[in-house]
């Protein structure tokens, strides 16, 4: 696949029809919540027993891993790439700086299905389970990002 005929809504649809328990996170998420933000690449949590599942998914559209199922399992990572970048998290759970331990298994139970076309739905955490994952690097853009979806939290969005 070529940058200029990269479709998302075809992403997104594999991503669902896979089958496998993938959460959208990072400031995708934030922007299906209709938050203004950039970003270049995508962020998912994957549930660590569907490495496969969900590179089997994309491998018709040329997103390729570049580490095996095994390695990815070990480093808690990898990368599916070709002119699109997408970073899948791995681990069965993942600290935040403060030490706060976010399990998957919890933020999968109380996922939101947003609608993204007709017929493509988006496993996204809920407000607070975002904020959480936002938690685990702190980094400066990540501090700004609590506060949008704070501020969307306190005003009663979604």
């Amino acid at each position: 696949m070529h940058a200029h005929s990269f479709d998302e809504a075809e992403l997104f649809a594999a991503i669902a029809q896979s089958g496998a328990r993938a959460l959208l996170i990072g400031r995708r998420a934030m922007i299906v919540r209709g938050l203004p933000v950039l970003t270049a690449d995508y962020d998912l949590w994957l549930h660590i027993d569907d490495i496969e599942r969900l590179n089997a998914a994309l491998e018709p559209l040329e997103l390729q891993p570049n580490h095996s199922s095994d390695e990815a399992r070990r480093l808690g990572r990898y990368v599916l790439e070709n002119d699109e970048r997408i970073d899948v998290f791995v681990a069965r759970s993942q600290s935040t700086k403060d030490g706060e331990r976010v399990g998957f298994d919890d933020v999968w139970a109380r996922r939101e299905l947003m609608v993204y076309a007709e017929g493509v739905r988006i496993a996204i955490p809920t407000l607070d389970d975002l904020i959480l994952t936002k938690r685990w690097a702190m980094r400066e853009k990540d501090v700004a990002d609590i506060r949008l979806l704070e501020s969307l939290k306190r005003s009663g969005g979604s």
